[in-house]
């Protein structure tokens, strides 16, 4: 099969429960035909508030999100990736609901036939995760509770995607 008639297998989860990186991960090889390159990338819940640097005791994090609209989103974010990269198989994994530090928040895995398109297409997609995704972040740490918003470098993040090369 060539690269333009490349059929890239998509599968987008927003869930509750927690993943396996390693499932997700064989499930990926099995569906891509002479992979070259997977890029696993998983995201984790930090114990520092967003826009502070200390931190935050007894801190979680509450995501909440639009159903149906949100696996939407996610799709077409998974769909301009695979117009740009040769990609075989994209998996994006988002949780919503309260979760602790250091518990698993968003698996992105990517794989090509190259390095370059397997790295770059998962940090693409984390870069529009971040800042085109319908979810809403709550943080609490004790009495304090603010909803939290994409940082400015988030979408300088994103931004250089859509700057000429």
């Amino acid at each position: 099969m060539s690269e333009s008639t490349l059929q890239t297998h998509i599968h987008i989860s927003v869930q509750t429960d927690d993943f396996d990186v390693a499932a997700e991960y064989t499930q990926a090889r099995q569906q891509s035909a002479n992979p070259g390159a997977i890029v696993c990338f998983c995201g984790l819940v930090r114990d520092v508030l967003a826009g502070h640097e200390q931190t935050a005791a007894q801190q979680t994090l509450t995501l909440e999100h639009y159903p149906g609209m949100t696996e939407h989103a996610l799709m077409d974010i998974a769909t301009q990736a695979t117009g740009r990269w040769p990609l075989h198989a994209i998996r994006i994994i988002h949780r919503v609901g309260t979760l602790s530090p250091a518990e698993q928040i968003v698996l992105v895995v990517t794989s090509s036939a190259h390095r370059s398109a397997a790295f770059e297409s998962a940090e693409f997609i984390m870069d529009y995760l971040k800042t085109s995704a319908p979810f809403w972040k709550k943080q609490v740490a004790g009495a304090k509770s603010e909803w939290v918003a994409s940082r400015e470098s988030d979408y300088r993040a994103a931004a250089r995607w859509s700057a000429p090369d």
